[in-house]
């Protein structure tokens, strides 16, 4: 007798990113709840289950969902308001200024729906967001099925939600209370930046994210003015200032960290700290290339990022992909760095260990999460295929994804959302724009 589970995936080509890189050319797997309990291949599975819900995923990739280490999804709202600016004339000059003028809880909560549809709608099933409101964001994560690491920043000037930020660690412990144990939420700590942040603050952010066990995050070494900044201020180098303060840990994620001396990269590894890597905002904000290839040499874990859609301009982890893998083979005039499967890896599995998940997600593996993308290959764009990574990072686009599981629940089928209005909320966007426009 066959044993009832509730999804079954058949006949799709297996990536499944687990320690040995298992590819299985017609393989399937088994999910009931929230868990995958079974993989293997297809003739086998099929034998032994029955179940609910059958997909064919005969000509189509099946992968891990993708994990965007980095992003800031309420601004969706604010995307193209002041692009083709330096960092600090972008945050200080328009960035913030209409973040305090217009970016209430109710905003927060529409420009992360908008960014929760393109997340879905692009294969990611995991997103970690530093930003304010952030229990709005939580909501929206909750109500459209995909998971969340939130994190409400920490900053020394007031921001919309908080005026001051012994008020943003208050929040950060009610949303600890508020969303704890919740299957797809995780609270964790952030502190924007060590320009940004007075030594106090850092310190109240490492305690909080210790006491807690969370990720904790900060943007780090993101431009040579950074750098120079801190440096004429405390006389070393930012990573350096934050490993003196005792700041640095396995449990911290640093965003960006373009700007970075062999010492700084050997502090990181030493302190085990996790760095996710956005190349195309550093891009665009002209911030710099970061040295991701001697990260990964010195054996650090390093995702992918997209960051906020002021600065990149969208929320596609696919594009990501393929700027990752190319930015630093012509930096380095290596055609071999950062090859395709390395890539792939940052976007899923080392993603994973980035943000702490690894032992629920990140990997098509028995008694993991289901947290499940599948590829459509039958596209002019991805045929022939003759290796799966290569595709996936230098051929696919984000509207190849056909079907997103997330928590063992289907959210994205045929490429349709399932769990949300998508007119609607676009809409509402388009009113908020002409809003912020006219003011």
């Amino acid at each position: 007798m066959k044993k009832p589970i509730d999804i079954l995936i058949k006949h799709g080509l297996v990536l499944t990113m687990n320690p040995n890189l298992d590819v299985i050319p017609d393989g399937a797997v088994a999910i009931k709840g929230n868990k995958i309990v079974d993989v293997g291949p297809t003739d086998k599975l099929h034998s032994t289950y029955e179940a609910e819900t059958a997909i064919d995923a005969t000509n189509k990739l099946v992968l891990p969902g993708l994990i965007n280490t980095h992003t800031h999804v309420p601004m969706t709202i604010l995307r193209g308001i002041a692009d083709d600016l330096p960092l600090m004339e972008w945050l200080e000059h328009h960035i913030w200024p209409v973040e305090r003028k217009f970016m209430d809880a109710d905003t927060v909560y529409l420009g992360a729906m908008l960014a929760c549809i393109e997340l879905l709608q692009s294969g990611t099933t995991t997103f970690v967001d530093m930003y304010f409101f952030e229990d709005k964001v939580a909501e929206v994560a909750t109500r459209v099925g995909i998971r969340s690491v939130v994190s409400e920043v920490l900053i020394d000037f007031p921001t919309p939600c908080n005026p001051t930020p012994e008020d943003a660690i208050k929040y950060t412990k009610w949303l600890m209370d508020k969303w704890c144990d919740h299957p797809l939420i995780t609270v964790a700590v952030s502190a924007h930046a060590p320009y940004s942040c007075s030594k106090p603050v850092l310190q109240h952010a490492v305690k909080l994210a210790s006491e807690a066990n969370v990720p904790l995050l900060i943007h780090l070494s993101e431009t040579k003015d950074e750098v120079a900044r801190i440096t004429q201020q405390h006389g070393m180098s930012p990573v350096e200032y934050l490993a003196s303060v005792g700041f640095l840990g396995p449990n911290v994620i640093a965003i960006h960290c373009v700007h970075l001396s062999q010492h700084d990269i050997e502090l990181l590894a030493r302190h085990k700290v996790s760095v996710s890597h956005n190349p195309e905002s550093n891009m665009k904000l002209a911030s710099g290339i970061a040295p991701v290839p001697q990260l990964l040499a010195a054996g650090i874990n390093v995702g992918l990022g997209t960051d906020g859609t002021a600065s990149n301009n969208n929320l596609d982890m696919f594009g990501e992909m393929d700027t990752a893998a190319k930015l630093h083979k012509v930096v380095s005039g290596d055609p071999t760095v950062m090859d395709a499967k390395t890539v792939v890896k940052m976007a899923t599995c080392m993603g994973a260990k980035v943000i702490g998940m690894y032992d629920k997600i990140g990997s098509i593996e028995k008694g993991k999460l289901a947290d499940i993308i599948i590829v459509d290959l039958n596209r002019p764009h991805l045929t022939p295929m003759y290796d799966p990574y290569s595709h996936l990072v230098y051929s696919a686009r984000a509207d190849d994804v056909e079907v997103v599981i997330i928590n063992g629940k289907l959210v994205l089928r045929d490429r349709r959302l399932l769990t949300i209005d998508v007119d609607d909320v676009l809409e509402k966007v388009r009113s908020v724009a002409a809003k912020v426009k006219n003011r």
